[in-house]
């Protein structure tokens, strides 16, 4: 009798450590959820973030801080998805607590507590592409100013134009003074033949 109490004992015991492991490994996971009331908002959570009723948010007690999550009541499919900013729920057999607004996504306000299924999303932008490449950004179009702009514009091309038409024009007087120079020299090299008629 006493070798049968010690071997439940010690079943129960392991079970017990059993529901305690981290989920952040599942997939999903299945159980009750409970919503917080409005009277919640204003109130730090464990990440610091303050409560709110109309965000859609959530207490967890593995998932890391945010973390993204789809949770589904499983009494008539509805899901949202809600961010993890919070420790708990510790009642016994709770899995998730919802912000109310999430708890109104999925119709369960009036249930107070309903049985979700609750998912690890990877990506909860699906039209978001994979690549971490940030687009091309004209910066001078980000710095519009629409007071005289294209005027300025105008005036800031035709001085560069300006600028560079002088320069090949420098250019062009000092290649011409080289070959008259360049001239002058060979003439004066040459040597001087008289003719005698």
């Amino acid at each position: 009798m006493k070798r049968r109490l010690f071997i439940i004992a010690l079943l129960s015991t392991f079970l017990s450590t059993l529901s305690c492991i981290p989920c952040c490994g599942q997939k999903h996971q299945r159980g009750k959820a409970s919503y917080y009331s409005k009277r919640a908002t204003g109130a730090r959570s464990a990440s610091g973030q303050r409560i709110h009723h109309d965000s859609l948010t959530c207490a967890h007690r593995y998932y890391p801080f945010g973390t993204m999550l789809k949770v589904t009541n499983l009494r008539n499919d509805k899901s949202v998805i809600v961010e993890v900013i919070d420790r708990g729920p510790f009642g016994r057999g709770r899995i998730i607590d919802l912000s109310w607004a999430a708890a109104k996504e999925i119709d369960m306000i009036s249930q107070g507590v309903a049985t979700v299924k609750v998912e690890r999303l990877d990506n909860p932008v699906p039209f978001k592409p994979e690549d971490n490449k940030l687009p091309k950004i004209d910066f001078e179009m980000a710095e519009f100013e629409p007071d005289h702009y294209f005027e300025k514009k105008e005036k800031a091309r035709e001085k560069a134009e300006a600028k560079i038409e002088a320069k090949e024009k420098a250019k062009a007087k000092v290649e011409a003074k080289e070959k008259a120079k360049a001239k002058v020299e060979a003439k004066e090299k040459a040597p001087h033949h008289r003719h005698t008629p």
